[in-house]
């Protein structure tokens, strides 16, 4: 049997978590001298309560190789096939843990780990592949063989509202962060190669933002693959819902996923953070 296990950026929620017969290996989250599971023992409200107080940046470490021996270890001994999938090599060393994991239970063979190249939803859309593979009866060893295709046409980006969390974490010049404020810039992040890079910049506020950084989405979406395509965001309801009726107008894909942002992928991008994420065709 193939099992699929996944680090918790993934951001599938527990509905599709539960749909793909995944299983979460949860990253860590600080804040303060508080440490705790993303999406077990911290949730992204938290962060931004204290983070808003304390005027830091929460701290987010990978799994460790005794936290994934510790996940796969059943699976294993019962002679599964395992299917692993983590956020991009270039920004945590958790797929490394879970190689790790493998060598020592003498596994490698058994434990096929894939390397999004993504984050959040990214991720999640790649885990929906597999699922989907792995109810058709597929092997693991083709399975990864298929996402290989796959993984370099998986789009994702972000428009944030506010660079403050990622200026607190090193990402950018707080001088950057201070002056986008001040000139209402929103920037997008795009995911490419693995790596986060800024794609557009746009200016006003948010609500006026977000719908505009969709529709110039609108002529990639309706050439996407049509299956599914995520809104993921730290934004409010109204304001994802807003974009999914957006997409629904499009009458183009078969499932719409609106998805809250777990605690990791929160801590770097802060809250007013919404994107789209599909995978070309």
């Amino acid at each position: 049997m193939v099992r699929i296990f996944a680090d918790s950026t993934n951001d599938l929620g527990p509905e599709l978590t539960a749909r793909c017969k995944t299983t979460i290996i949860p990253l860590y989250v600080t804040i303060g001298d508080r440490t705790g599971r993303d999406g077990v023992d911290i949730n992204p409200a938290d962060i931004f309560e204290w983070a808003d107080r304390t005027k830091d940046t929460p701290k987010t470490a990978a799994i460790s190789p005794d936290d994934a021996m510790d996940a796969i270890r059943a699976s294993v001994e019962a002679g599964d096939e395992i299917l692993f999938f983590g956020i991009s090599t270039e920004m945590s060393t958790t797929c490394n843990s879970v190689r790790l994991a493998a060598q020592a239970l003498d596994a490698e063979d058994r434990v096929f780990v894939v390397d999004s190249r993504n984050l959040s939803t990214g991720i999640g859309l790649i885990i929906l592949e597999a699922a989907r593979m792995v109810e058709e009866g597929m092997k693991a060893a083709d399975i990864v063989k298929e996402l290989e295709e796959i993984i370099p046409k998986v789009r994702a980006s972000f428009v944030i509202d506010t660079l403050v969390y990622l200026a607190r974490g090193g990402r950018c010049t707080a001088t950057t962060a201070l002056l986008a404020s001040a000139l209402k810039i929103k920037p997008r992040i795009d995911v490419v190669d693995g790596t986060m890079g800024v794609g557009a910049k746009y200016r006003g506020k948010r609500q006026m933002v977000f719908p505009k950084y969709a529709k110039e989405l609108e002529e990639k979406l309706l050439k996407a693959r049509p299956d599914h395509v995520f809104v993921t965001h730290t934004a409010t309801d109204e304001e994802a819902q807003e974009i999914k009726a957006y997409l629904e107008s499009l009458h183009y894909f078969k499932e719409i996923h609106v998805t809250t942002a777990g605690s990791v992928i929160s801590s770097h991008c802060g809250p007013g953070t919404l994107g789209v994420l599909y995978i070309e065709a």
